[in-house]
């Protein structure tokens, strides 16, 4: 998940970069929260299960490595940190950042060998052009249309010239869901399903140029068409 606000009591010694708290972005930060051990516990070794997943995240591994300008990436959205060590073995720096306090003890807790913080999407905890690469995984889903702009600026502002952008999304015709009912704990939140169209244009207009992209048909009536971008920094 992607965003934050005024937040206090955040767990371990990460400080919290923040702009404001909305009710959707409460909600969304407690949802999350909540599902934290959910996540944990049904993402466990899902990344074995989805070879397109991992063809698209090692084509971007690849390609940033090729750039020659560094392997530090940032996991954008990271949840319980589930992508890192698949980025590390493929050769990348992976430091994560996620709106939920839990999600982010539950990472620190099952990858300790990486550093992750509490930070929002619209204010990134990195300098300006110090990332070879950012993974969004689901992540951007949870953007309301207000504010894909300014958080597409954000990721383009902390990539090198260069640089690699890759996102996994629920590819739909971008109109506002509920999303966390499935799992069963009380819980939901808003999201959308973006559309491949509005995903490229939000990149390109960032200052992205597409190199790839790609999905999967949905498997069965209800589920979502499952939509990959990759995109790098002029």
């Amino acid at each position: 998940m992607y965003l934050g606000g005024n937040l206090s009591g955040v767990v371990g010694a990460s400080i919290a970069r923040v702009t404001f708290m909305d009710a959707s972005t409460e909600e969304l930060r407690a949802a999350h929260d909540v599902l934290s051990e959910f996540y944990a516990e049904y993402l466990a070794g899902a990344l074995d299960r989805m070879p397109e997943d991992r063809a698209v995240l090692g084509l971007f591994c690849d390609l940033v490595l090729g750039a020659d300008i560094g392997a530090s990436v940032g996991d954008i959205g990271c949840g319980t940190g589930r992508l890192d060590p698949f980025l590390a073995a493929r050769g990348l720096a992976p430091r994560g950042v996620d709106l939920s306090p839990e999600m982010i003890r539950v990472a620190r807790r099952d990858q300790p060998g990486f550093e992750y913080e509490v930070a929002d999407l619209r204010e990134l905890p990195f300098p300006d052009a110090s990332l070879a690469g950012i993974v969004c995984w689901y992540s951007l889903m949870y953007l309301a249309p207000s504010d894909r702009p300014a958080a597409f600026a954000e990721l383009a502002r902390v990539v090198k010239p260069g640089g690699y952008l890759v996102t996994a999304f629920k590819a739909g015709d971008s109109s506002l869901r509920r999303g966390g009912r499935t799992a069963g704990l009380g819980v939901e939140f808003d999201i959308y399903w973006l559309s491949p169209h509005e995903m490229e244009r939000r990149v390109n207009d960032a200052g992205f140029a597409t190199v790839f992209w790609g999905g999967i048909p949905p498997e069965k009536e209800g589920t979502s068409t499952q939509g990959y971008l990759i995109s790098r920094k002029a």
